[in-house]
C-alpha cells in the first residue's frame, strides 16, 4: 500500500499537467473559487473563461493571477490580461500565460475581440500562440482559437457559451489539442448574490458539472464557493474591492492532490462619471 500511493499520487499529478495543453485557465481567483462555473463573467477574468464577456467592460481593465497547483513549484499558474473598449468599434484584448516549471512548462498568447451586438448580446474570439517545452525533447508551437457569446436574458439570467480548440488543432508530433465546449447560466436574484452553473465536455475526459456561489454581505467585499465534479474539487474565497482595485483570494481542494491556493489583482478605469460596479458580475 505505501509503495502504491505515491504512484497513484504521481500519475495523478501527471495527469492534471499534461492536461493543460493551453486549454483556457480559471477565470481568477473570484473563478477558482466558484468552482471555475465562469461562463458569464463580464469583468477583466473573462479574458480566459469566456472573451464575450469583455464587451461589457466600461473602460481598460487589467489583471494579474497566479495559482500554487497543489502548493508544489512544479505546476505554477501566472496569467497577465489586459482590455479595452473602443466605442462602437468594440474591446480587444491580451492575455498571457504560463504554466509549468523549468523541466515542463507551457505558454500561450491570446489576442481576444469581442464586441457587444445589442445591449444584451455579445460575441466574442481569440486567436491563440501556444507554445510547449521540455528541455530533454525540446519546443512545441502551435496555435488555435476560442470563441464565445453572452446573453443577458434577462436582469436575473445571464447565459454564456464558450468553445476552445474547435478547429482540433494538433502538435507538430501529431497529438491533438483538447477541443473544450462549455455553456453556463447566472442567477442574480439581488445585487448581492450570483448563483452560477455550468456544463464543461473536454471531447476527451468527462462532463464536468460546475457550480459557485457569490454573496455580497458587505459594500465591496465578497465570500464565494463552488464545486466542480470532473475530477470532484470543493472550492472558496474572498474578494474586496476599492477605488477601481480589486483582490481575489480563492482556493480549491482535490481530495487526493490536495490544496491550489490562487491570487488575482485587478485594476479597472472608469470613464468620467461612472462609478465603479460593486455588484456580482
Amino acid at each position: 500500500m505505501r509503495f502504491f500511493l505515491p504512484l497513484f499520487i504521481a500519475a495523478s499529478f501527471w495527469a492534471e499537467a499534461k492536461s493543460q495543453n493551453g486549454s483556457p485557465s480559471t477565470g481568477g481567483a473570484r473563478g477558482l473559487a466558484m468552482g471555475n462555473a465562469s461562463a458569464t463573467f463580464t469583468d477583466i477574468n473573462a479574458a480566459f473563461s469566456n472573451q464575450s464577456g469583455l464587451a461589457f467592460l466600461p473602460a481598460a481593465n487589467f489583471g494579474l493571477y497566479t495559482e500554487q497547483r497543489f502548493l508544489t513549484g512544479a505546476a505554477n499558474t501566472y496569467n497577465v490580461s489586459a482590455a479595452n473598449p473602443f466605442g462602437n468599434i468594440g474591446t480587444f484584448g491580451i492575455s498571457l500565460g504560463y504554466f509549468g516549471y523549468q523541466e515542463y512548462n507551457e505558454q500561450k498568447i491570446g489576442l481576444a475581440y469581442a464586441r457587444q451586438l445589442s445591449a444584451n448580446f455579445a460575441i466574442g474570439a481569440q486567436f491563440d500562440y501556444l507554445s510547449t517545452r521540455i528541455p530533454t525533447y525540446g519546443q512545441a508551437n502551435s496555435f488555435t482559437a476560442e470563441l464565445g457569446f453572452l446573453y443577458k436574458m434577462s436582469k436575473t439570467v445571464h447565459l454564456g457559451a464558450h468553445a476552445y480548440n474547435f478547429v482540433r488543432t494538433a502538435l507538430p508530433n501529431g497529438d491533438k489539442l483538447p477541443a473544450i465546449y462549455k455553456i453556463g447560466l447566472a442567477y442574480l436574484p439581488s445585487d448581492k448574490v450570483q448563483i452560477s452553473t455550468e456544463l464543461e465536455k473536454n471531447i476527451d475526459n468527462p462532463i464536468n458539472i460546475k457550480m459557485g456561489i457569490e454573496y455580497r454581505p458587505a459594500d465591496k467585499f465578497f465570500v464565494r464557493t463552488g464545486f466542480n465534479t470532473a475530477p470532484f474539487r470543493i472550492s472558496g474565497g474572498l474578494g474586496v474591492q476599492h477605488q477601481g482595485i480589486t483582490i481575489d483570494a480563492g482556493v480549491n481542494y482535490h481530495q487526493v492532490l490536495g490544496f491550489s491556493p490562487a491570487l488575482s489583482v485587478a485594476y479597472g478605469l472608469h470613464p468620467k462619471g461612472l462609478k465603479p460596479e460593486n455588484k456580482p458580475q
